[in-house]
């Protein structure tokens, strides 16, 4: 996490941008996103991806719930769980990478007035590595764990369902930040003049 940033920006307790970030989502509301012109296919693209990263995080989440309550055996959960894990944690690190080394570059140069609020997200991501890092760690010794006895199970499964729940809720609130910020500037803009267009 960096040192600098103030108390309040900081992912694990930040409430949402602050408003002198927010002037071009105050002229370009959500509600008024996917009617806008503006809107193109890397936009639209890249809002699905965040609303997958949203809903099988929640999944995720649901599934641990489920085998704790015995809804599910410890093979048919394992079998369902891992491979879910294993794509949600690589695919948010890619997205990420892109971002980083892509987008929150050719954005920042665009509006250099957002330049704060595009290392603001890139912290972020700091520390959402981090909670990546702990989230595979956890869920892998949890999976090890389904071979031994319930008590270890059921302690392993809150290891990770406890760093589960606050990388989730990390990333929903970066996903909006992240969102607020750079979709009101695409449609300011247009993907075509930013240089982002498929």
């Amino acid at each position: 996490m960096r040192a600098d940033l103030p108390e309040e920006l900081k992912l694990e307790i930040r409430k949402g941008l602050p408003p002198d970030l927010l002037y071009l989502l105050r002229k370009y509301p959500r509600e008024s996103w996917t009617a806008h012109p503006n809107l193109g296919g890397m936009a639209q693209f890249w809002l699905q991806r965040h609303d997958m990263f949203r809903e099988l995080g929640g999944m995720l989440k649901t599934s641990i719930a489920d085998y704790r309550e015995g809804k599910l055996a410890p093979h048919d959960f394992a079998a369902w769980f891992a491979p879910r894990l294993r794509f949600f944690l690589q695919q948010l690190h890619g997205h990420h990478q892109i971002e980083d080394m892509h987008y929150f570059p050719v954005f920042s140069a665009a509006e250099t007035r957002l330049s704060r609020g595009f290392d603001l997200l890139d912290a972020d991501h700091h520390v959402i590595h981090g909670a990546l890092e702990r989230n595979a760690e956890t869920g892998s010794a949890f999976l090890q764990s389904l071979g031994a006895g319930r008590d270890r199970q059921l302690f392993a499964a809150d290891q990770y369902g406890q760093e589960n729940a606050a990388l989730l809720a990390m990333l929903l609130r970066h996903l909006e930040d992240e969102e607020d910020l750079i979709i009101p500037l695409i449609l300011d803009r247009g993907e075509d003049k930013l240089g982002v267009g498929a």
